[in-house]
């Protein structure tokens, strides 16, 4: 993370999820912000999705990816959804990046908290302010950098109710901390008046030598990207953790299973999960 701006991988998702916008069909993930919020056109969209791919191995072109951020958003959002419909009203979106749920929230009761490091929040906010999108009045900046500031005391200064229930959304950070400010993070959602759900995706280790061979590939371009990888899970690790802050509902779902659940077997993958995606596995947790 620079103090100069976004996020490279804040960056990468947005893009992605503006360009699943025009090159997926069936489209998972409906966002007519994204495009907007980055500045480019179809057009340009297109041309940097079929020309061009990013530093980290993860750019608009990159199907596989594309397709589970557009998933992983689309996963996060029906837990939102159905949070709503069962009386939450507030949701907070840890690690917001360019993440455009708020905008398009229209239900004037529901609380949005974007909770992020300060130069991303800083760089979104003139994006917004460029663009012409409008902040809602629902909506609430939290910016956080963790290493001055805690999560409890950025959401208290902002309003949040400790006592009501809330929906945490945690989507592409978990891997970048360690697993105590991981525990952390979730030792503070379980204590949120119930009823209380977080979304979160989370790596897990390779299982064979080329698996592993791409993780650490992987893994050494983001550290030179300056977003090193802190953490993986497995499955089991996951749900006893869980368990043990009180969570009893876990619905857990690998990378591949979610995209294909999905796209209903149309237009999914063949053969082999790819290969970018069979670490990755995102969960609902609720208590």
């Amino acid at each position: 993370m620079e103090n100069g701006g976004p996020s490279r991988t804040a960056l990468v998702t947005a893009y992605a999820r503006a360009y699943h916008q025009i090159a997926d069909r069936p489209q998972i993930f409906t966002d007519p912000l994204a495009a907007r919020l980055l500045g480019v056109t179809a057009e340009e969209l297109t041309e940097l999705g079929t020309s061009t791919t990013d530093l980290l191995g993860a750019g608009a072109s990159d199907r596989p990816r594309r397709l589970f951020f557009a998933a992983r958003a689309r996963f996060a959002e029906d837990a939102v959804a159905a949070a709503i419909a069962a009386g939450v009203r507030q949701v907070v979106i840890l690690g917001a990046g360019l993440d455009t749920f708020a905008y398009r929230n229209p239900r004037p009761d529901l609380r949005v908290f974007e909770v992020d490091h300060p130069a991303t929040q800083a760089w979104k906010r003139e994006r917004l302010a460029t663009t012409g999108i409008d902040r809602p009045e629902t909506l609430t900046f939290v910016p956080v950098d963790f290493e001055t500031r805690t999560l409890a005391a950025g959401l208290e200064s902002a309003g949040f109710k400790r006592t009501d229930p809330a929906v945490f959304v945690w989507l592409g950070v978990v891997f970048y901390l360690t697993p105590n400010a991981a525990h952390a993070t979730l030792e503070y959602i379980a204590g949120q008046a119930q009823p209380v759900e977080v979304v979160f995706d989370y790596l897990q280790p390779a299982a064979t030598d080329e698996d592993r061979a791409y993780q650490r590939a992987r893994a050494d371009r983001l550290a030179g990207a300056g977003e090193p990888l802190f953490s993986y899970s497995t499955p089991d690790d996951i749900a006893a953790q869980l368990h043990a802050l009180g969570f009893t509902g876990i619905e857990d779902h690998s990378a591949p299973d979610l995209v294909a659940g999905y796209l209903h077997g149309s237009a999914g993958f063949e053969g082999e999960p790819p290969r970018a995606l069979r670490a990755i596995r995102i969960l609902r947790a609720s208590r």
